[in-house]
């Protein structure tokens, strides 16, 4: 059974649905093993230095995610529909961080909103805008999109 290559611009429309799922980010810790905690994502559409679409999240720069990003920057995500016919996508890029209050006041309020509805998006940026929480921009270096997986689609 072969899985079936998703359309041109697919994951950007999957990573960007509603209602939103949660990613599965994977990172390695400062032993070398594997480290994989789910997240709270929102797509940033051509914000990449050569356009490219970037995946941004938040996380507080004293957890294992944030320590191993800091420290090394490579992520991979997944994101999946785990309906028949199935379908994922698979991420691996490069991280980069800010701390910068705005940026995370505005992507603590739209990821917030995202995730837990626009009445309680301001509640989710003020929580989140402080320190040690950062944002997050990973830029896709390879993407793997596969819809209809069960082959019957």
């Amino acid at each position: 059974m072969a899985y079936h290559g998703a359309p041109e611009g697919w994951w950007q429309a999957f990573v960007s649905a509603t209602p939103a799922r949660t990613c599965k980010l994977a990172v390695t810790r400062k032993d070398g093993s594997p480290h994989v905690a789910p997240v709270w994502v929102d797509l940033d559409r051509g914000a990449g230095p050569g356009g490219e679409d970037v995946i941004v999240f938040m996380t507080s720069a004293n957890t294992i995610k944030g320590k191993s990003i800091l420290r090394d920057g490579r992520v991979a995500m997944c994101f999946d529909d785990d309906r028949p016919p199935f379908a994922f996508v698979t991420i691996a890029g490069t991280a980069t961080t800010t701390t910068d209050p705005n940026e995370l006041l505005e992507w603590g309020t739209r990821i917030g909103g995202r995730y837990m509805g626009s009445d309680k998006a301001e509640a989710y940026g003020r929580r989140n805008a402080v320190p040690p929480e950062m944002v997050v921009r990973v830029i896709p270096d390879r993407v793997v999109a596969k819809v209809d997986v069960a082959g019957f689609g």
